[in-house]
């Protein structure tokens, strides 16, 4: 198969480019399962972005790099946000659905969530990603110019330097291999140009807000091609994950502490129950950015052996809470809890990967004709702390500026593609041992690669791993591939990474807290691994 553009991932990163791009090419999304399955999807926030004359371009570039504690890139940060408003008209003008407020000066509602210092999050209520999936979904279904392929599986990036095509020590990305999940058939997949915009890597913990999507499939195929991955040790836990044995990675958005929800100590803490714990933490309480909050929640919780706490919000009114939490209010009364007259139970879980392949604002990584967009990428923006609601923000602006940097690139040569070698390889006998490799991965990173770390168990994670991707490298090499072994593969290397660049980061930082460590150096420098050459050849 050829195309001009193949985009994996169907998040909002992945459908912005292939609609931009549509008009004047021939554009392929891959999704390994249905559009909609993806993260941007299950965002509740909204979009960060300057729509209000009492707020300023300056303001939430200060706020992003509050946020980021000296790590974030200061030009990144100022051509994102300069770009917002660009990015929210273009999606009002694609009919998403936006919250309206007849009082605003743009007829839209604000919110504010943590680290922000304005009201700037335009969102659709409390399931902003799935108004914008939903909306995206159908204009990329309708498209003449875009052929889907759901429930297929990228599996690696077709380079020239592997096919021994490289002139000068330039690589040039030509396509890659994908696979039906429903046939198990490999396609080789030709495209002058591949965009990896498959999300971040939260299924490599144990627990996460991440849908079970997030295998870094992305970064673990851009960094086997040769590609540099920046910032993996910064792996955001948002504050509050509903804490409950029937729900599975529901997150509580942080609007809801933008409202004015209150962190308190559970029943559980006896004469302490009810009281507030985020004073004594700091001064911004509840709207601290989230690595402080998290790590807040995760101190008195280990502290007073809970194994949750409370976010109460009862103080409003119920007609406000089911106007702008239906969703969250929906869920939590199917499993019994009233938000409008109990605290909702929560837990700190794995939300957002801040690292990923490094690129410019335009894209592109060091592989020629392979760009990464969205939560893949690393373009300097998060820093060690991504600010709430930036994320959607950055698919957006990256996404047109990748689009526009495409359609400016001249038709590259073509090369003959060789199909999928199956020949050496055997059905699996048994595949107990993806799932046991599975669960010891993301056990042991949850325990020793957590909210706070230490060299000890830093260094038993990497011995665990080396071990582990032995044993998974052997696996791929003697059998058949499925679609487990390809994310338990993806996984190993991910988890790799954010070990080495744990390790190398000796200082506290944003989501970075070291017992080692407690100190931030007085200068910032981003974590930067470049694969081995072997590895890219």
């Amino acid at each position: 198969m050829k195309f001009d553009v193949a985009i994996v991932g169907s998040g909002l990163a992945g459908l912005s480019v292939a609609l931009h791009l549509a008009k004047s090419r021939k554009v392929v999304v891959i999704s390994k399962r249905s559009l909609l399955d993806g993260a941007s999807n299950w965002a509740q926030g909204g979009i960060a972005a300057v729509l209000d004359s009492g707020d300023s371009h300056e303001e939430h570039i200060a706020d992003t790099l509050v946020a980021g504690a000296g790590l974030c890139d200061e030009a990144a940060t100022r051509f994102i946000v300069e770009h917002a408003r660009a990015g929210i008209e273009w999606l009002i003008e694609q009919g998403v659905p936006f919250t309206r407020d007849a009082e605003a000066e743009l007829g839209f509602h604000l919110t504010r969530e943590g680290g922000h210092s304005q009201r700037r999050i335009i969102h659709a209520a409390d399931a902003t990603g799935h108004a914008v999936q939903v909306t995206l979904e159908q204009k990329v279904r309708n498209h003449p110019n875009i052929t889907l392929l759901e429930d297929h599986f990228a599996i690696d990036l077709i380079t020239s330097g592997k096919l021994g095509l490289t002139e000068g020590g330039t690589s040039t990305c030509l396509g890659l291999y994908v696979q039906d999940r429903k046939t198990g058939k490999v396609i080789t997949l030709a495209a002058d140009q591949t965009v990896l915009a498959t999300g971040g890597a939260g299924k490599v913990y144990l627990y996460t807000t991440n849908p079970d999507t997030a295998t870094g499939d992305g970064i673990a195929m851009a960094w086997r091609a040769g590609c540099r991955i920046a910032n993996m040790e910064f792996i955001q836990f948002h504050p509050t994950c509903l804490y409950h044995p029937y729900a599975k990675s529901f997150l509580i958005s942080e609007a809801v502490r933008g409202e004015g929800g209150l962190l308190k100590l559970p029943q559980e803490a006896g004469a302490k129950a009810g009281t507030r714990f985020m004073p004594a933490h700091d001064e911004r309480v509840e709207l601290a950015p989230r690595d402080i909050v998290a790590r807040a929640i995760d101190f008195e919780m280990k502290k007073r052996g809970l194994d949750h706490v409370d976010l109460d919000i009862t103080h409003q009114s119920p007609e406000f809470l089911k106007e702008h939490f239906p969703n969250i209010y929906a869920r939590c009364l199917e499993l019994g809890i009233d938000i409008t007259t109990q605290p909702i139970p929560v837990v700190p879980a794995v939300h957002f990967t801040c690292g990923g392949v490094v690129t410019d604002m335009t894209g592109r990584t060091d592989l020629h004709g392979l760009y990464a967009v969205g939560e893949t990428a690393y373009t300097g923006l998060h820093g060690a702390n991504r600010l709430a609601s930036n994320s959607l923000l950055e698919c957006l602006v990256i996404g047109r500026a990748t689009a526009q940097h495409i359609e400016e690139q001249a038709k590259p040569a073509s090369f003959p593609l060789p199909a999928w070698d199956e020949s050496r390889v055997t059905d699996a006998d048994e595949e107990v041992v993806i799932t046991q490799n599975w669960e010891e991965l993301r056990r042991f990173m949850w325990n020793y690669v957590g909210i706070v770390r230490t060299n000890k168990r830093l260094e038993r994670a990497q011995h665990r791993i080396r071990m582990l991707k032995e044993e998974i490298d052997e696996y791929y090499a003697n059998f058949r591939i499925t679609p487990d072994l390809l994310e338990l593969r993806n996984l190993a290397t991910v988890a790799s990474l954010i070990i080495e660049s744990a390790l190398s980061r000796r200082e506290s930082r944003g989501l970075h807290s070291s017992r080692d460590y407690p100190e931030t150096l007085p200068k910032a420098l981003p974590t930067v691994l470049t694969p081995p050459r072997k590895m890219a050849d």
